[in-house]
């Protein structure tokens, strides 16, 4: 908000100061003039007040590590330091009592309530601090908010035994584990490095991570947080893949069926085109299926471990040549295009339509179509997913439908 925003705020309709306006005015500017760091910043994303709970946090985690610190090696804490955190609890007290007072409902972790409250009784404003003989060491948050909006927030279990893992897949990078969350009782997926990584693809890894964090739509599976010390990521958990979905319902899946699964994956490459990525693996296995009880099915795609930004320059050589369905029509991987992911999606689409995971011949309009994404002569092929989407959205059901 502008100085003059602020200005009209702190007057009130007739025209006599706002004095809850004013409060809010000096508390900001106070924490304005404190400088804070990015570790504390990026966990606070409320523009109005982030600043300060990132103040805030900051001088706390740095007591509360010095404390740990003092406590076992001369159990005295230094008097600046204990003036300073006294002046501090008084401060938070304060300065919270001031957000409620204007509206603003903000909670601080009860677990850092509960040690402000612990060290209080011992700390003292002069000759420093004596750490009591059966002191707890403090467990300092690094990584997650301790001040929050109690209207944005909610208390949530936190189980401690450990959870077992149920390995569900592997391919050349990482092996992935299910296991269902003891506070909703819902299943997530766990995709960890193999061990035997080198730096490079371990790299990768990585990279899959950090692209899918990014990208948000319906028919890309989603991540939710890296821990850096596993090589791990948590991710929703699907049902199954593509291809095993298909051979055990072939037989029995309308073309409807057929047609409304070929578009989510094809809305879904259409996607990752606009965002200026290439998959550059597509392949039945890294098509992944929810099924639902009712019989629908959502398509999300996932492996992004070889995806390219379109501008980068990630792939060194043609020697790195990889992918399940590679185009026979590609040179170097390194000039891999949208052209050349034609011929990918040609033979998923084969496997939708028909069951069969060899291309079929261009006798009948599903024919058509994947022989446009797959032949040699890559002029002839679809220059963009949004062509071959609006092909397949005018299929209609053959009169009399083929089994495979």
């Amino acid at each position: 908000m502008g100085c003059d925003g602020m200005k009209r705020l702190e007057r009130r309709e007739d025209g006599m100061a706002n004095p809850v306006a004013l409060m809010l005015a000096d508390l900001r500017e106070k924490y304005e003039a404190v400088p804070s760091s990015r570790a504390f910043d990026r966990l606070y994303d409320d523009p109005e007040w982030g600043h300060m709970f990132a103040v805030l946090h900051k001088r706390l985690n740095e007591h509360f590590t010095d404390i740990n610190g003092r406590a076992e090696t001369t159990r005295h804490y230094w008097a600046d330091n204990s003036r300073d955190l006294l002046s501090l609890i008084q401060e938070i007290e304060a300065d919270l009592h001031t957000l409620r007072r204007a509206g603003v409902e903000v909670e601080l972790a009860d677990s850092y309530q509960d040690e402000l409250e612990r060290c209080r009784p011992w700390l003292s404003p002069s000759g420093g601090s004596a750490v009591p003989e059966d002191f707890e060491p403090i467990e300092v948050i690094a990584y997650e908010p301790v001040l929050t909006h109690a209207a944005r927030s909610v208390k949530l279990e936190k189980h401690q035994e450990v959870i077992e893992l149920k390995m569900v897949g592997s391919g050349s990078y990482a092996h992935v584990y299910s296991y269902v969350d003891p506070d909703y009782g819902i299943k997530f997926a766990v995709k960890r490095a193999k061990k035997d990584l080198d730096e490079r693809d371990l790299g990768r890894f990585k990279q899959e991570f950090e692209v899918l964090n990014k990208l948000s739509f319906p028919y890309v599976v989603e991540v939710y947080r890296y821990d850096e010390a596993r090589n791990e990521y948590r991710m929703e958990y699907c049902d199954t893949t593509l291809r095993d979905y298909i051979a055990k319902k072939n037989a029995t899946i309308s073309f409807a069926a057929r047609k409304r699964i070929a578009l989510q994956f094809l809305y879904g490459i259409n996607y990752l085109h606009h965002q200026k990525l290439l998959h550059r693996d597509i392949s039945l296995q890294n098509i992944l299926l929810k099924v639902f009880g009712s019989g629908a099915v959502l398509v999300k795609l996932s492996d992004f471990g070889l995806v390219k930004d379109q501008a980068s320059e990630f792939t060194r050589t043609q020697t790195e040549m990889k992918g399940t369905v590679r185009d026979p029509m590609l040179g170097s991987f390194k000039d891999y295009a949208v052209v050349n992911e034609m011929y990918a999606i040609g033979h998923v689409l084969a496997y939708i339509f028909k069951g069969r995971e060899s291309l079929p011949p261009s006798t009948d309009e599903v024919g058509r179509i994947i022989h446009k994404c797959a032949v040699n002569d890559l002029d002839q092929r679809y220059r963009a997913v949004t062509e071959l989407i609006a092909e397949v959205e005018r299929l209609e059901a053959p009169p009399v439908q083929a089994t495979a």
